[in-house]
């Protein structure tokens, strides 16, 4: 039997409305037993990261439960099976995504309630980031069933460590609405947001995106990484306006695209009436008069209605 630690001793405790919950890790690699040569877990649902890129980015202790679990929730049976050819995995595969989790979650959180050891992976890095799986996780914390995590590779953040841009603070802001008017209308929702901000983005939208958050947030440095950990990965940073030019001129690229872009400075001079007369126009070229204060007041950092008085005038003296 292998040699197994809890995080607790005890048995979970309730106290009031909190409720925790626990699974024993196995400390070895796993010793011959479940008829896959490795030790069944305790059931539970483990949440497992897989590579992004890579297939060998992928950790020992990942490995080891993916060979041993009764079953593997994934998004798309066909890119987890190359993943599972690739190190010999041979665990039951169950398609869990957007189109059946309504169908499948009651039956995966009926396994693990009745014994099954389940893990839980997206089609790469880290499930729940811009995936269905957390609402899986929700149910089985509110059927207190045992979740435990084996982290490992984020496409999130391996394009932040490699923007070149601060890594103190940041905020994942995932994927931006598909249509322009709602991606202007939450990007400038995110424009004083004083942190590093996180977007995935898909390469056909992505010069237009670059372009709406140059008008958005300012145009701030930036980085787009794309096909990262694999033979082809490429990291270009600039301006977002320098950035949205070149993808506008260049045609999409291929692969993920992971874009990061700086805080917005909290120094910056004030722009001079011109100036934000300018940034007005141009801004209210594309957006909304209640949008585009927000956008030019987040970028300048002068009082929102301090703009959206200026915005006022220049919109009644262009009629």
């Amino acid at each position: 039997m292998p040699r197994e630690r809890r995080a607790s001793g005890k048995k979970a405790e309730r106290t009031g409305r909190t409720r925790a919950t626990s699974v024993a890790v196995s400390d070895t690699a796993g010793e011959p037993s479940h008829g896959s040569g490795r030790s069944k877990p305790p059931a539970g649902l483990y949440i497992v990261a897989t590579p992004i890129g890579n297939l060998d980015d992928i950790t020992l202790r990942a490995l080891a439960t993916l060979k041993s679990v009764d079953a593997v929730a994934c998004e798309d049976t066909r890119v987890t099976a190359k993943l599972f050819a690739r190190h010999g995995i041979r665990a039951p595969l169950l398609a869990y995504h957007e189109h059946n989790a309504e169908r499948m979650r009651p039956l995966l959180i009926e396994r693990v309630r009745g014994g099954e050891a389940v893990a839980l992976v997206s089609d790469a890095g880290t499930p729940l980031v811009s995936d269905p799986g957390f609402k899986l996780v929700r149910a089985a914390i509110g059927e207190g069933l045992a979740v435990t995590t084996l982290p490992g590779a984020s496409a999130a953040l391996a394009g932040l460590v490699l923007s070149g841009l601060p890594s103190d603070r940041f905020f994942f802001a995932g994927f931006l609405p598909a249509k322009d008017a709602a991606r202007r209308h939450a990007l400038t929702e995110l424009a004083s947001v004083p942190a590093t901000l996180v977007f995935f983005e898909s390469a056909p939208r992505l010069a237009a995106a670059l372009a709406d958050m140059a008008s958005a947030l300012g145009d701030r440095p930036a980085a787009v990484a794309r096909e990262l950990t694999k033979l082809y990965e490429e990291v270009r940073r600039g301006s977002l306006g320098e950035l949205a030019a070149h993808y506008a001129e260049k045609g999409a690229p291929r692969g993920e695209v992971v874009v990061v872009v700086a805080r917005p400075h909290p120094q910056a001079a004030a722009p001079s009436d011109e100036a934000l007369d300018g940034a007005l126009k141009e801004a209210l070229a594309a957006m909304s008069l209640k949008d585009a204060s927000a956008a030019v007041s987040a970028a300048t950092g002068l009082p929102r209605r301090a703009v959206y008085a200026r915005a006022l005038a220049l919109a009644g003296r262009a009629k």
